[in-house]
């Protein structure tokens, strides 16, 4: 007698029969979103299904998925309980965090007060980032645009001097020209390079009401200056940053780190693949990684284009740029741009 062939389509479960109830209903609501529209991001993302009955929810799918779900949709109940607004922006750094390897739901909870809003963690490596900054007293943060080094630091910075934990913030970037013509710029020298600082100013507007940010740079309680600035100086009970690190020489490099004093802890953030120096100088954030490799407290985080928290499209630009330069860097070329992946075709092609 021939054996049974076993099906080899794998079937879906619920997990857990039992449904999620939250005690409150108002929160529940918001947790929801209008129109249930959270909910329904859940399901798209995460190849579930929601039926929410009140404040009772019943999660149905892959038993893997499922008790992810439950761990986004209390970790957002429990943000709403702490106060905190949730939208798309937050659902989807929830779920970025439960199912990356090596994610912890439980990252969210290194959370950065400061006066204006609330800033959590959004991947992984942001949250290892996070956690470099508090134990380390020179951190390095590289990687693409778009994956929150430069904001982060100076949360974390904000949220120091508010604390009291140290008098200052000073926050500094090189004044590289990339392709702009800084001496034909119109003004005196603060009006030429505060365009180069204006991602700083954005920061910290975004973390602090715009009078208190006038009245504590007036006082010297924050500084955004430009690199060459740093000069000659010793930075004690401070938080400093130095941005677009990879436009430093090493030279500069260099003159920055030694910088540091007593109280002070330094995070360095660039894009080494956007380097806008000279051909044939090399980076000092490069040079610095390299040197510093190994050295007590110092820290090292790399950020890849799947932290990048912008627009989606931001991060299907980093990673085409990555791959046409690696192609660039093998010697692959294409001899004409049709060929490329995802060009599109002609009428008369398949």
């Amino acid at each position: 007698m021939t054996p049974p062939v076993k099906s080899k389509v794998k079937t879906k479960a619920a997990a857990d029969p039992e449904p999620l109830i939250f005690p409150d209903n108002g929160l529940a609501m918001l947790l929801f979103g209008s129109h249930h529209q959270n909910l329904a991001r859940i399901e798209q993302k995460m190849d579930v299904a929601i039926n929410a009955r009140g404040n009772e929810l019943t999660i149905t799918g892959d038993a893997s998925a499922v008790n992810n779900v439950k761990k986004v949709l209390n970790g957002l109940y429990s943000s709403l309980e702490n106060g905190k607004e949730i939208n798309a922006e937050e659902v989807d750094a929830l779920l970025r965090m439960a199912i990356a390897p090596g994610g912890d739901i439980n990252d969210a909870d290194l959370t950065i007060r400061t006066n204006k809003r609330h800033i959590s963690p959004r991947t992984p490596v942001q949250a290892d980032y996070l956690r470099a900054i508090d134990a380390a007293e020179l951190v390095f943060g590289e990687g693409p645009a778009g994956t929150g080094k430069t904001y982060l630091a100076v949360a974390k910075a904000v949220e120091r001097l508010i604390g009291g934990s140290v008098d200052r913030i000073i926050l500094s970037r090189p004044a590289v020209e990339a392709g702009e013509q800084l001496g034909f710029l119109p003004g005196d020298m603060r009006d030429k390079v505060d365009p180069y600082l204006r991602p700083l100013y954005d920061a910290l507007h975004d973390m602090m009401p715009g009078g208190q940010v006038a009245k504590r740079m007036e006082k010297g309680d924050i500084e955004v200056a430009p690199l060459a600035f740093m000069r000659g100086r010793t930075l004690s009970n401070a938080c400093v940053i130095l941005d677009e690190a990879q436009n430093t020489t090493a030279v500069q490099m260099k003159m920055f780190l030694t910088r540091l004093g007593e109280n002070s802890s330094m995070v360095i953030t660039g894009d080494l693949s956007q380097v806008d120096l000279p051909h044939g100088i090399r980076s000092g954030m490069r040079d610095a990684m390299e040197t510093l490799a190994g050295v007590k407290s110092v820290g090292f985080v790399r950020f890849t284009n799947a932290d990048v928290v912008r627009h989606p499209l931001v991060q299907r630009i980093v990673r085409a740029y990555g791959e046409v330069e690696t192609r660039r860097q093998s010697g692959a070329q294409y001899e004409h741009l049709e060929d490329a992946p995802g060009a599109a075709k002609s009428d008369d092609e398949d």
